[in-house]
């Protein structure tokens, strides 16, 4: 997994790269191989999992042939432009002219 880090942004490449690993699951396998876990608790864990999965792929199929209503889309975040004043980092500009 690789993330790139610009403008020296540890902090933005950090929540990037959580947010990768939480998509890929990373975080869910290290909290259940933290503990061992007993084979019948491990079956029964992947037949739920089958399940869902199952549901999810007879849902979409339904949505896809119109017998069900597909959910709406989420609003997405407005983004505004920097106030007057301020350079696009957020730090005050220094640049201002006078005559």
């Amino acid at each position: 997994m690789q993330v790139l880090v610009r403008d020296n942004n540890v902090d933005q490449a950090l929540r990037v790269l959580k947010k990768k690993m939480q998509r890929e699951g990373i975080f869910r396998e290290m909290k259940q191989r933290s503990a061992y876990e007993k084979p019948s608790e491990r079956k029964t864990r992947e037949k739920a999992e089958a399940v869902r999965r199952a549901r999810k792929a007879a849902r979409k199929q339904a949505q896809r042939e119109g017998l069900i209503a597909a959910p709406k889309p989420k609003a997405k975040p407005v983004r505004r432009a920097p106030a007057a004043g301020f350079a696009p980092g957020g730090a005050p500009s220094t640049s201002t002219t006078q005559e």
